[in-house]
């Protein structure tokens, strides 16, 4: 294996590191004795090498595949374009062949000839569509679609260079459901998501995201090819993917847009029925509170889904079933099924959501949203689960091998946070305290799994400068304390720009923008003002520039050297406290006789914390200061969880060390000094 690590660390033109070793003969370990492994390797440590080395001997030694899920569409280009090509190449004389790669997403990624051909109806019409501009701009994006399909090899949406928008890209793909299947569909042979399964079920590796590993493993529908190891890259983003997947939403729109569908193929009358019941769903609605439902759907609500329930199976059976038919018959058959599957799924599913009478042992949680702009506002049911942690141990732990990793895992200094949200359970159970969730896993069920921080490349008490605003006040709700702005423009001016701005809310982002730029020498960009990569390339390329943002901004920035000395954090990253998903999940962990807030709240405002400070050093010879203008990381009971999570930067609360410090770095230009 050590053997292996060189030839593939030297073909990428660098030397390995022990952190990177260590890891590699960990995922060896993991692979050759099925238990599951959580590795925390931090930025530049070569965690991608460390897991597709072992990876790769595996699958050849055992005439299998692997997966590799990541989070990012900026991962898997790494991985599919960068890292794999060279591996393949580099390992091939001492594997005996060269390995093979595919990368894999879901059905709608892909272009669709048949839809493309017009074999099918256009989706139903959004607002947009009856504005003649947006007409005219949509048809201006299809006609460049049908230019594209000609020339490309894929028809991977993210090959089109420059994007379209959502709308425009509906008119040219279809999800699984609405997919006729090869066999009925006259491009079927030509088909780009069928083609790149087949390139995927042929491979040693598939890359592959987290949503299309979750409908494999949860949805009993076979999307990926027969694999027995999983490595979860990015894996602190696992659980939301998950979530996101699992999540389903009903609204009077949807409804509606179902029996227009329907309209084309049964009885008007039928559809009729379903069409009212959408509006009386819609009525019902209006009138139902905002937020998360405890106590049981609001008997008008419940009413109006019996009624949609009842419409969509009236439909449905008129439909039929699958008959011989032509094509452009059986795209509209399909189409109109799957909107009415959606539908009725989701209607039952939020009519069966309380019938577990202790909200403790529900497995859904329901709440009434708003979406769209202030003007014309909608309403929509959402139902969600109250944890995957048993599904991913049922569905995903329990059949395959499964290597976690991320650089950051280890919240508080223990797997053991992320570890419960995955079904894994504590790594060593205890006795839990009064902080602690009780694990609800019985040892005879506990997937066995092991936990491995290999460190960090970077120096970070030399490196880097953790400063906390403990003489500020404790932040509000009603936007950013005039305190805190003047904190801001003194850190700024002392950095000399080379700001990046990590805002709890877009709210306080513009406020900042907008309050400081007449006040500061120093250019200030706002997430909003452009398109996030191109302000994200902006600040990159001068190092008085700053950049503004929210939640975007505290993962996906990857900036290295100068341009960025100062990451500035306004508030612990908390979630909402009305969030739906969030209260449920506290309130059931108290109900266990946990904490509710550390289990929950804390533990996501400790992974945005890490992930945030994070963003600061990117490179071996960066240097800079986080600063988080939030006294509670100093003075709260949990502040010690949360420190524990961040990088071991040296740590301040006196402004004017950091000021100073921020100063010499910027006349410097060089090392960081306290």
């Amino acid at each position: 294996m050590d053997e292996l690590l060189a030839t593939a660390v030297e073909a990428v033109g660098g030397q390995p590191r022990d952190g990177q070793a260590r890891m590699v003969h960990a995922v060896r370990d993991a692979l050759r004795s099925g238990e599951h492994l959580a590795v925390q390797a931090g930025t530049g440590t070569g965690k991608s090498l460390a897991y597709l080395v072992p990876s790769i001997r595996h699958a050849i030694e055992r005439d299998t595949t692997v997966v590799v899920s990541t989070a990012t569409i900026a991962l898997q280009r790494q991985l599919v374009d960068r890292d794999l090509p060279r591996l393949a190449e580099a390992l091939a004389p001492v594997l005996g062949r060269a390995p093979t790669f595919a990368i894999l997403k879901g059905r709608r990624n892909y272009l669709c000839l048949h839809r493309l051909d017009g074999g099918a109806d256009a989706p139903e019409p959004d607002d947009q569509l009856f504005d003649p501009f947006a007409v005219s701009a949509l048809g201006r994006q299809v006609k460049r679609m049908h230019e594209w399909a000609a020339k490309t090899d894929t028809g991977d949406r993210d090959e089109l260079v420059p994007g379209v928008p959502d709308s425009a890209w509906r008119q040219v793909s279809v999800s699984a459901r609405e997919c006729l299947g090869v066999s009925r569909c006259p491009v079927g042979t030509d088909c780009f998501a069928e083609r790149a399964r087949h390139e995927a079920g042929r491979a040693d590796v598939v890359v592959t995201n987290h949503a299309l590993l979750a409908i494999d493993a949860l949805e009993n529908r076979a999307v990926l090819p027969e694999h027995d190891v999983v490595v979860v890259d990015e894996a602190h983003d696992l659980v939301d993917r998950v979530t996101g997947v699992a999540t389903a939403e009903l609204s009077a729109g949807l409804v509606s847009a179902a029996a227009r569908r329907c309209g084309r193929l049964v009885d008007q009358a039928i559809a009729d029925r379903l069409a009212e019941a959408g509006d009386g769903l819609g009525m019902v609605l209006t009138d139902a509170p905002l937020g998360r439902w405890e106590r049981g759907l609001p008997p008008p609500v419940k009413g109006a889904l019996v009624t949609v329930l009842d419409a969509g199976a009236s439909c449905r059976t008129a439909i039929g079933s699958e008959r011989r038919e032509d094509p452009a018959q059986a795209t509209a058959r399909k189409l109109a099924l799957a909107l009415l599957d959606e539908v009725t799924e989701t209607s039952a599913r939020l009519l069966k959501a309380f019938d577990e009478e202790d909200p403790a042992k529900r497995y859904d949680v329901v709440w009434l949203g708003e979406q769209g702009p202030d003007s014309s506002r909608t309403r929509a049911l959402r139902v969600a689960p109250l944890s995957v942690g048993g599904l991913l141990r049922e569905r995903l732990f329990g059949q395959r091998t499964v290597v976690l990793t991320s650089a950051t895992l280890a919240l508080g200094g223990s797997f053991d946070a992320l570890a419960r949200q995955w079904g894994l359970g504590p790594e060593k159970p205890t006795e839990p305290d009064n902080t602690e969730e009780p694990d609800p896993i019985p040892d005879p069920e506990r997937p066995r799994w092991s936990g491995l921080d290999v460190g960090s490349p970077f120096q970070h008490q030399r490196a880097g400068i953790l400063y906390v605003a403990k003489r500020l006040p404790t932040p509000g709700r009603d936007g950013l304390p005039p305190a805190y702005l003047d904190e801001i423009a003194e850190l700024v001016t002392a950095a000399g720009g080379g700001t990046l701005g990590l805002f709890s809310s877009m709210r306080a982002a513009k406020q900042a923008t907008e309050a400081l730029r007449p006040r500061l020498e120093q250019p200030i960009l706002c997430q909003g003002d452009d398109a996030t990569g191109l302000l994200v390339t902006r600040f990159a390329e001068d190092d008085a520039t700053c950049l503004f943002g929210t939640l975007s901004l505290w993962q996906g920035v990857d900036v290295p050297g100068r341009s960025l000395r100062l990451v500035l954090i306004d508030r612990i990253p908390f979630p909402r406290p009305d969030d739906p998903l969030v209260s449920a999940r506290q309130r059931a962990v108290d109900a266990r006789g946990g904490n509710g807030f550390l289990t929950v709240s804390a533990t996501h405002a400790a992974l945005l914390l890490a992930q945030g400070a994070g963003r600061l050093l990117r490179g071996m010879d960066d240097r800079g200061v986080v600063a988080v203008l939030d006294p509670r990381l100093a003075t709260a009971r949990y502040g010690g969880f949360l420190r524990a999570s961040l990088p071991p930067f040296w740590p301040t609360t006196d402004p004017e060390v950091v000021r100073a410090a921020l100063r010499r770095l910027a006349s410097a230009g060089a090392g960081i000094t306290r």
